[in-house]
């Protein structure tokens, strides 16, 4: 007899800020925006790797640093719900709760995967 076998679909809602990215082009122009935009984009996809590999390595006190700094960088380019994911990791590593930064800090990664995804195919940006 087969048991009745249950896959779990992890869809997160990619939350972007489309005020902040105005802000951005009033304030920098097009081309100094789209300059900020890519160089955030190539940032956080480094750092969201960065803080997977800490993961796997148990470096918890610099997955935290790794973490915080995808909080300022994810702001200032309107990311609010990876901004708001990478609060909670850090806070799960604050309470010392690794089964907690275990599953925020995948959910962080799927998140800022769609994230910048989500921006990129917005502005249809090119480097």
């Amino acid at each position: 007899m087969v048991a009745n076998i249950l896959t779990v679909v992890h869809k997160e809602n990619v939350r972007l800020d489309p005020g902040k990215l105005s802000e951005l082009y009033t304030e920098l122009g097009e081309t100094g925006a789209e300059d900020v935009v890519c160089r955030a984009i190539e940032e956080l996809a480094v750092r969201l790797t960065h803080c997977e590999r800490l993961w796997r390595q148990n470096d918890i006190a610099n997955l935290r640093k790794s973490a915080r700094s995808l909080i300022a960088i994810s702001d200032q380019v309107g990311m609010t719900a990876m901004s708001g994911i990478a609060r909670d990791v850090t806070q799960a590593i604050d309470a010392e709760d690794p089964a907690a930064v275990s599953a925020t800090l995948f959910r962080l990664i799927r998140v800022g995967e769609r994230s910048l995804t989500a921006i990129w195919d917005q502005h249809d940006l090119t480097i």
